[in-house]
């Protein structure tokens, strides 16, 4: 059992004790510094506006009414959008006069985890500066609870999926003519959350003929492994072969990453969502890209294609924001299926990333196989290493900058040493023991091989200091 309190929100395992686990008590501390902090950051504003929204798990109702309950003893206005998406909550923030939205949602953990993500009034989520004040906050739990008469209002709003499907259709480059046309066949994997709710919405907004939905229940028990991993996704897989559809698509529980299954039942390859999104706009709209450190080179490659730059941030996705609002860049994610897309809003957003990848599909007159073989081959091997508590991890890392120091290196975020088309990157974990090691090369083999050349660096380096 754990409780993880981070810049970027606070999430744990249900239930325990309060401090451990993420328990009522704990929900009702986080949710009322983040209250202070929003006061402290709009001193002129007499009564906030928080919206509230939440993915399809178990726990969703209890996490939601403790978060509302204690907005309202706060003073704070609540819009409760429901069952709703990440995304869906950030842009209805910007499109109404709230002044942030926590999101109750523990992304790709198990079913048994929830938390409360915060969002400030621009619908991003908080930076550090701001996440360690909240943090700060909830430590020191100098609350004052208002009285009777000045408790926040209740409302709720049933139509925010809906109107952020609508901004999705109203994109220039979101063609849902073509879509139509293609008489495409999609399949979906919504791993038993709210994306049930929102994909069969948007496919059907998109003109899409036939539609397979699994796992679209929202429950909240999950079918399988909710992180969106080829190997957690076989029942997508041979659905996509058994109804010959041409694409499969699937989400994690609050849909901001998307995984691609090809018409063959094989995976686009999740770090590749991005790329084939970013080649779409970039075809139409030149201009700069943004992915963390620990992201396929593709991108780059492709970026370069148009004569445009190609930037990496610190991993996080508010470090990638950040970095694409210094670049002014017009597409950008993460490897892992996130596609932030700034003509919408700056966030990772799936079903955009859906509308844009079948715009592409459509407009290219391809097979999902065919338009994956169109951008050059990468294979990253991701690798950890657990250390014993109190180990001197800044120390290490000094030592791997020192032994490559005759290759480019960012340190940034942890050390990326970058290699003659091919590059590895080493960060340590913020909550735990670990330095994770991604390596990417042109093939399985060299990449592995890289990687496990800069293991036993570390674990020399250990037994050295031992």
């Amino acid at each position: 059992m754990s409780l993880i309190k981070s810049i970027s929100g606070f999430r744990g395992t249900m239930g325990g004790q309060a401090g451990d686990n993420l328990t009522p008590l704990d929900i009702v501390k986080f949710t009322a510094a983040y209250v202070v902090f929003l006061q402290e950051s709009h001193p002129e504003v007499k009564t906030l506006k928080v919206i509230v929204g939440r993915d399809g798990r178990v726990s969703g109702p209890m996490v939601n009414n403790v978060v509302c309950g204690t907005l309202m003893g706060m003073g704070v206005d609540v819009l409760d959008i429901g069952l709703s998406t990440t995304p869906t909550v950030e842009m209805e923030v910007i499109h109404s006069d709230a002044h942030g939205g926590i999101i109750l949602t523990a992304s790709h953990n198990p079913f048994n985890w929830n938390a409360l993500k915060l969002l400030n009034e621009n619908g991003e989520f908080l930076d550090a500066k701001e996440g360690k004040r909240v943090l700060d906050l909830a430590a020191a739990e100098d609350f004052t609870f208002v009285t009777t008469e000045s408790l926040g209002k209740y409302s709720t709003s049933d139509d925010a999926i809906r109107k952020h499907i609508d901004a999705i259709l109203a994109l220039d480059l979101v063609d849902v003519e073509a879509i139509r046309k293609a008489q495409f066949k999609v399949a979906f994997d919504a791993v038993n959350s709210t994306g049930g709710i929102a994909l069969p919405m948007l496919l059907e907004a998109l003109g899409v003929q036939q539609v397979y939905p699994i796992n679209a229940e929202p429950t909240g028990v999950f079918s399988h492994n909710p992180e969106p991993l080829p190997e957690h996704l076989s029942e997508l897989c041979e659905t996509v072969r058994r109804r010959h559809a041409d694409v499969g698509f699937v989400v994690d529980p609050d849909v901001d990453r998307l995984a691609i299954i090809q018409e063959d039942g094989k995976p686009f390859v999740e770090e590749y969502t991005l790329v084939a999104v970013a080649d779409y706009v970039l075809q139409n709209t030149p201009g700069n890209t943004v992915s963390n450190l620990s992201s396929t080179r593709a991108l780059q490659v492709v970026t370069e294609k148009y004569g445009k730059q190609y930037e990496a941030s610190a991993v996080g996705e508010v470090n990638v924001v950040a970095k694409m609002k210094e670049n002014n860049a017009i597409i950008g994610g993460e490897g892992n299926g996130g596609v932030i897309y700034p003509a919408l809003h700056y966030g990772r957003d799936a079903l955009v990333g859906i509308a844009l990848f079948l715009t592409h599909l459509a407009k290219s007159g391809k097979s999902c196989s065919s338009l994956r073989k169109m951008y050059p081959n990468f294979v990253i091997s991701k690798n950890k290493i657990e250390l014993e508590p109190g180990t001197d991890m800044d120390a290490m890392l000094a030592h791997i900058r020192q032994k490559y120091a005759k290759q480019p290196i960012i340190d940034v975020d942890g050390v990326r040493i970058n290699f003659e088309n091919q590059w590895v990157h080493l960060r340590k974990s913020n909550t735990e023991p670990i330095i994770r090691i991604y390596a990417e090369s042109e093939t399985e083999t060299t990449s592995e091989h890289l990687a496990k050349k800069i293991i036993d660096d570390i674990v020399n380096f250990l037994k050295n200091r031992s």
